[in-house]
């Protein structure tokens, strides 16, 4: 319960001695997870020099923030679309990652609010040989919802789902630099990496790794919903609506997963999903529009959540299609888009200026700007690089949907505008919400999308921009950049690490088919009636995903 129950006050901040701050600090946690009780805490804080007052305001505080279980919670959604599927290799949107990681299946590990990374359904792991060889324990008294025991076969054949020249898993790129995964017994799993990755753990969080049971064939069942969530899947319209009930032999009962039952609603429209919230019909919404953010102020019984990370907007090239085939075209275009000017009249404020790179803010490596100076709207420069390509202009056509990113139709309208000054016209076509991550999105030369960024640079690259990556929406394909990409993955030395990313940064920003012109912070609306940690996770929006788990009814 520690992550919930999150007091604002801190009793080690009266003492001070350094020892009895590190053992407040030990007391706290302890009193939060339910190993000591109130007057032992209390005695504890005493001791070590704490007020009686400060003991009493944390422990009031820590009680005013306890998770509640029961009730319902139902969570109006937009991402999703009739051709989702239960295949995790398939997950494409936000409705799908909310349901299938975020209430019903787990992972081998996950990502905590603070941003580190903790087991989920393996519960530790040691690395050897060089950061080649990771062993996994794997938890015990893990039940499926099926009834079944979770072993190390069911971890095994997971994740090889996603793995071989067969596969068709979008995952296929995170896990490409796995040479072989076996259980090692029934509670431990061994994976050897074709090289060192001190970042394995972290990519093995992604929302499309998660655990299903085994066929005992090598195969999973993923298409009986069945997991080792918080939640049964009990109804699964794609895209429409879920409907999951709380499972009562769920592994982390008691610290997670409080309400009974939750229904998710894909509600692509921004304007139905505000007034569904304003109305009391569902509990809590993702991705609200900058353009009517403020709405959310003026809502009765109602609260606005924002999370800065590595949301971001881009616009990806297609780098085998003409004209973007030539990367003048492609720096062309990056040079007629207004960065400021989208920033206040798509995002009006929402977030920050991008560098056509997808490194974002939240990341360690990120690349400074006497490393990668900013790109600037240049028509004049987007003029030249056009004729070095052999155009004198040029007609493209921009497909986007708000589902894209919010605004993105507009956006459009923007850069039509500012494009004309380098002698380029661009047409946009709006598409259809739904369906559009299926037919349009990787589909055609140059369209709207939004990613939610990955917490490490090898996670990201492996995901998008290796050439062999499954979700490469731009298909390009760089030997340099894949070579430094696969060094920096077995690179211990931080300073040698970061020169190499640096410098996959710098080839992405001047030769890749990404124009990012922004990061976009996550606007989320919530009922009072629900209960939200003092901290949420910032890697996924509604709470890294995990709102189902993590919050509770008021």
């Amino acid at each position: 319960m520690e992550e919930s129950r999150n007091p604002k006050y801190n009793i080690a901040t009266e003492i001070s001695d350094k020892e009895s701050q590190i053992k407040a600090d030990k007391l706290q946690s302890s009193f939060l997870s339910g190993k000591i009780s109130r007057r032992g805490f209390m005695n504890g804080a005493i001791a070590l020099g704490a007020s009686l007052t400060g003991a009493s305001t944390f422990v009031e505080q820590a009680y005013a923030a306890t998770p509640k279980a029961g009730g319902r919670l139902k969570i109006g959604i937009t991402g999703g679309s009739t051709s989702d599927t239960l295949d995790p290799g398939q997950i494409l949107d936000a409705f799908n990652i909310n349901v299938l990681m975020g209430q019903t299946r787990g992972n081998m590990t996950r990502i905590r609010p603070d941003g580190k990374i903790e087991g989920d359904l393996c519960e530790s792991w040691e690395p050897s040989n060089g950061g080649k060889t990771w062993k996994f324990n794997v938890r015990q008294g893990v039940e499926f919802h099926n009834g079944k025991s979770m072993t190390s076969e069911d971890i095994v054949d997971s994740i090889n789902h996603h793995r071989g020249e067969d596969s068709t898993s979008a995952a296929k790129g995170i896990v490409s630099g796995i040479k072989s995964i076996t259980a090692d017994g029934k509670n431990s799993v061994i994976v050897e990496l074709n090289e060192g990755n001190a970042d394995i753990t972290v990519a093995l969080s992604d929302y499309h790794l998660n655990v299903c049971p085994s066929n005992g064939d090598g195969t999973i069942d993923w298409q009986s919903g069945v997991g080792a969530g918080g939640y049964t899947l009990e109804e699964y319209d794609p895209g429409v609506r879920t409907f999951t009930k709380k499972y009562a032999n769920y592994w982390n009962t008691g610290n997670e997963a409080y309400f009974d039952e939750i229904e998710t609603l894909g509600i692509i429209d921004p304007t139905a999903r505000m007034s569904a919230l304003s109305t009391g019909a569902i509990d809590c919404i993702n991705n609200v529009p900058p353009k009517t953010a403020s709405r959310l102020k003026n809502m009765a019984n109602v609260k606005t959540l924002i999370s800065t990370g590595n949301k971001q907007v881009t616009l990806p090239m297609h780098c085998d299609k003409e004209p973007f085939n030539d990367p003048n075209v492609r720096n062309a275009v990056k040079h007629i888009v207004d960065r400021q000017d989208w920033l206040d009249k798509v995002l009006f404020g929402y977030g920050e200026i991008g560098n056509d790179n997808p490194i974002g803010p939240a990341n360690i490596y990120r690349a400074t700007t006497d490393e990668l100076p900013q790109r600037e709207y240049d028509p004049e420069m987007a003029k030249s690089l056009l004729k070095k390509a052999g155009y004198d202009g040029l007609s493209i056509k921009f497909h986007a949907a708000d589902t894209g990113f919010a605004g993105a139709v507009d956006a459009g309208s923007l850069m039509a505008e500012s494009a004309k000054a380098a002698g380029i016209n661009i047409e946009v076509v709006r598409e259809p919400n739904d369906g559009y991550w299926s037919n349009v999105w990787m589909q055609k030369a140059f369209s709207a999308c939004y990613w939610s960024g990955r917490p490490t640079e090898d996670w990201i690259f492996s995901l998008i921009y290796a050439s062999d990556a499954g979700w490469n929406d731009t298909n390009w394909k760089n030997a340099g950049f894949d070579k430094l990409l696969l060094e920096a993955r077995a690179e211990t030395d931080t300073t040698k690490r970061r020169s190499m990313y640096v410098e996959m940064q710098q080839i992405v920003h001047n030769d890749g088919g990404l124009c990012l012109p922004l990061f976009q912070s996550e606007i989320m609306g919530y009922r009072t009636s629900v209960g939200v940690p003092d901290v949420v996770g910032n890697d996924w929006e509604l709470d890294g995903h995990r709102c189902s788990l993590r919050w509770w009814k008021a």
